[in-house]
C-alpha cells in the first residue's frame, strides 16, 4: 500500500528579549540576580542561534529555563532549538510547558499551540519512521487537538490516516482522509488524500468508489504517476482491464514510473488476450524486477499461448528457482512441455502441482491429458474423474472423457459424457459433432440428426459435420436431403484446399517480398488471389508488391479489394 507521510517545514518563532518580563525586584535580591543571569544566558543563546551554533543556543536557553523556569520565553526557545536539533521528544515536552504557563498567566499566544503542533507532528513521523505506528498516530492526535491552521489540520488528517492504514483500522483511516479532503484549502493539496483514500477503499473491497477517489486525484494531478498506477490497478481488480490500460500506461510514462505498473499492465494486456503487447512489459517487469517470480511465471505464460513453448521454459524454471513450491507454475511448465509434444517432461510437472496443489481440478485434467496422449487410459479416466468430481460445473473433464469412452468403444459412456460437457458449453460445436457421430454408430438416427444440426449451425463452414450428417439423412432414406449435405460438405472441402492453396502461396510471396525479389513476389500473391479470392491478406500483400513495382493503379485497386473483404468479416 502506497500511503506516505510527508515531513513539514518547522517554522517556529523564537521570542524576543523584550518579549521577557524583567520583574521589579530589589537589586540585591536572589531573584533579580537569576534575572539577570536568564537575560545574560537567553542573549547568548539567541546569538549562538543566528550563528548557527545550535547545540551552544541549547545550552544557553536550557541555563535561561533554569534561571526562570516560569517564563514561557524560556522554554519556547529550548523547545525551538531542540526541535531544530532534532530532539522532537524534549521539544514537545519545553512547548507543553510554554502552553501551560501562558495558561496559567492568562495569556494567549497563538504560536505556543502552532509550535507545540508542528514539534508533535515532527515527533510522531519520527516514531514513524521507527514502525511506531501507535505511538506516532498518538502524537498526531495531539498535534490535532493544538493546530488552529486549516491546512496544518487537513495535513495531521492526512498523516493520521496513513498511520491508521498502516495498522489496518481501515474505518478510522477513512474517516481521518475524508476529514483531511474537508479542510484542504484547495483540489491540488487534497489529491494526495483522494489517493490514500482511494487506496483505502480498495482494501475494504469497495472498488466503485476507490475509482471514483482516484479519478479525483487524477483529475487533479494527472502527471502524478502513482496516482494513474493505483487508479489503473483498482480498475484492474476490478475486471474493467480496458479501463485499466490508459491509467497504466500513463503511470509507465512517469520517470520513474511505480514499481509494479509494467507488471500490472502486462497482466491486464494478457487477460485480454492481446499477448504480444504483454510479453515486451512482462520483459520490462522482469528487467526491474529479475527475481519476481509473479512476472516470470506470467511471461512465460505469455509465450507459451504465442506459441513459443520452447522459450518460455527457461523463463518457468527462473520462476520455480523463486517459487519452487507454486503448483500453477508447475503446471504451467507442463503446459509447455505438453505444447513441445514433451509428453513425458509434461507429465512430470502435472504430477509436481497435482502434490502440491491436489485440489486442484485444473491440474488433474492437465495431467489426465497428458497420460491420454501418453497412451495411459486408465491413469488418465482416473484424473479426468478426479477433475470433475473437484469442479462440476467445469466443461473439459467430461468432454475428454467422452472422446475417451469413443475411443475405447464404450459409447453410451461417450454420449452420457459429451451430452454433460455440452450442457455446461453448448456452443461446443466440436462436441456436437463427435455427438452426432457416436449416435449415428448406436444407430440412435433421429438423435445423431439432432445433435449434427447444431454441429452444422455451429461450424457452418466445416465440411465434416455435413458429411456426417449426409450419412445419417441417406440411412433414414432422404436421399434428397442427403446430397444436399454432401454438395455442401464438398463446396466446402474445396473452399479449404484453396484456402491453403492461397495461404501457402503468400508465405511464400512474403519471404520474396522481403529479399526484393518483386517480380517472383508478385507471382506468388497472384497465385494466392487465384487459389482463394476472398482471401484478404494476398489482397493485401499483392497492393504492396504492385506499389513497389511502380504499379500505383493496380496496387489501389488490390488494397481497396482487401479493405472490402477486411470490412465484410468485422
Amino acid at each position: 500500500m502506497y500511503l506516505p507521510l510527508q515531513r513539514p517545514l518547522v517554522a517556529l518563532v523564537f521570542a524576543s528579549l523584550a518579549a521577557i518580563p524583567i520583574l521589579a525586584f530589589s537589586q540585591e535580591s536572589p531573584v533579580a540576580d537569576s534575572i539577570r543571569r536568564a537575560d545574560a544566558a537567553f542573549h547568548a543563546g539567541y546569538a549562538a542561534m543566528q550563528a548557527g551554533d545550535l547545540e551552544t543556543a541549547r545550552r544557553d536557553f536550557a541555563l535561561t529555563a533554569q534561571l526562570a523556569p516560569q517564563l514561557p520565553e524560556a522554554h519556547a526557545a529550548l523547545g525551538a532549538i531542540l526541535e531544530q536539533l532534532g530532539r522532537h521528544e524534549e521539544a514537545v515536552a519545553e512547548l507543553e510547558r510554554t502552553v501551560e504557563l501562558d495558561k496559567a498567566l492568562g495569556r494567549f499566544d497563538e504560536s505556543a499551540p502552532a509550535n507545540l503542533a508542528l514539534a508533535q507532528q515532527a515527533l510522531g513521523l519520527k516514531l514513524a519512521a521507527a514502525g511506531q505506528f501507535e505511538s506516532a498516530a498518538a502524537q498526531i492526535r495531539s498535534a490535532l487537538a493544538n493546530a488552529e491552521d486549516p491546512a496544518l489540520e487537513a495535513q495531521l488528517q492526512d498523516q493520521l490516516g496513513s498511520l491508521l492504514a498502516k495498522q489496518m483500522q481501515w474505518p478510522e483511516a477513512e474517516a481521518a482522509f475524508r476529514a483531511a479532503i474537508r479542510l484542504a484549502p484547495d483540489a491540488l493539496a487534497a489529491a494526495g488524500t483522494h489517493l490514500h483514500l482511494g487506496v483505502v477503499l480498495a482494501e475494504r473491497n469497495q472498488y466503485d468508489e476507490a475509482a471514483t477517489e482516484l479519478g479525483k486525484a487524477v483529475d487533479s494531478a494527472p502527471g502524478n504517476a502513482m496516482a494513474q498506477f493505483q487508479l489503473g490497478r483498482i480498475f484492474a481488480l476490478a475486471g474493467r482491464d480496458e479501463d485499466a490500460v490508459p491509467h497504466l500506461q500513463e503511470a509507465i510514462k512517469a520517470n520513474p514510473a511505480p514499481t509494479g505498473a509494467a507488471l500490472q499492465l502486462a497482466m491486464a494486456e494478457q487477460r485480454l488476450g492481446r499477448q504480444d503487447e504483454a510479453i515486451p512489459l512482462f520483459r520490462q517487469a522482469v528487467e526491474l524486477e529479475p527475481k519476481n517470480p509473479t512476472a516470470l511465471a506470467n511471461l512465460g505464460l505469455a509465450l507459451t499461448q504465442t506459441g513459443k513453448a520452447k522459450e518460455a521454459v527457461p523463463i518457468y524454471e527462473r520462476a520455480l528457482a523463486e517459487a519452487p513450491n507454486d503448483p500453477v507454475v508447475h503446471e504451467d511448465l507442463g503446459v509447455a512441455y505438453l505444447q513441445q509434444s514433451d509428453f513425458d517432461g509434461a507429465i512430470v510437472q502435472f504430477e509436481l502441482a497435482q502434490s502440491l496443489g491436489p485440489t486442484d481440478p485444473h491440474i488433474h485434467y492437465d495431467l489426465g491429458l497428458a497420460y491420454k496422449l501418453k497412451d495411459r487410459m486408465d491413469d488418465a479416466a482416473r484424473e479426468l474423474n478426479k477433475a470433475a468430481s473437484l469442479d462440476p460445473t467445469l466443461p473439459d473433464p467430461p468432454y475428454t472423457l467422452g472422446i475417451l469412452d469413443m475411443q475405447s468403444g464404450r459409447l453410451e459412456d461417450a454420449v452420457t459424457q459429451l451430452r454433460a460437457a455440452l450442457a455446461l458449453r453448448p456452443e461446443n460445436g466440436d462436441g456436437w459433432a463427435i455427438l452426432g457421430s457416436v449416435l449415428k454408430q448406436l444407430d440412435r438416427q433421429d438423435e445423431a440428426v439432432t445433435a449434427l444440426r447444431r454441429a452444422v449451425e455451429l461450424l457452418p463452414n466445416q465440411p465434416g459435420p455435413h458429411l456426417t450428417l449426409a450419412g445419417v439423412l441417406a440411412e433414414q432414406g432422404k436421399h434428397d436431403e442427403a446430397a444436399t449435405e454432401r454438395k455442401v460438405a464438398a463446396d466446402l472441402s474445396r473452399t479449404a484446399v484453396n484456402r491453403q492453396r492461397a495461404t501457402f502461396s503468400t508465405n511464400a510471396g512474403n519471404q520474396l517480398l522481403q529479399r526484393g525479389e518483386i517480380v517472383g513476389a508478385v507471382g506468388r500473391y497472384e497465385e494466392a488471389v487465384a487459389a482463394d479470392p476472398t482471401f484478404a491478406e494476398a489482397h493485401r500483400q499483392l497492393a504492396l508488391a504492385y506499389a513497389r513495382q511502380g504499379r500505383a493503379k493496380d496496387a489501389t485497386a488490390e488494397q481497396a479489394k482487401a479493405d472490402a473483404l477486411y470490412s465484410a468479416r468485422q
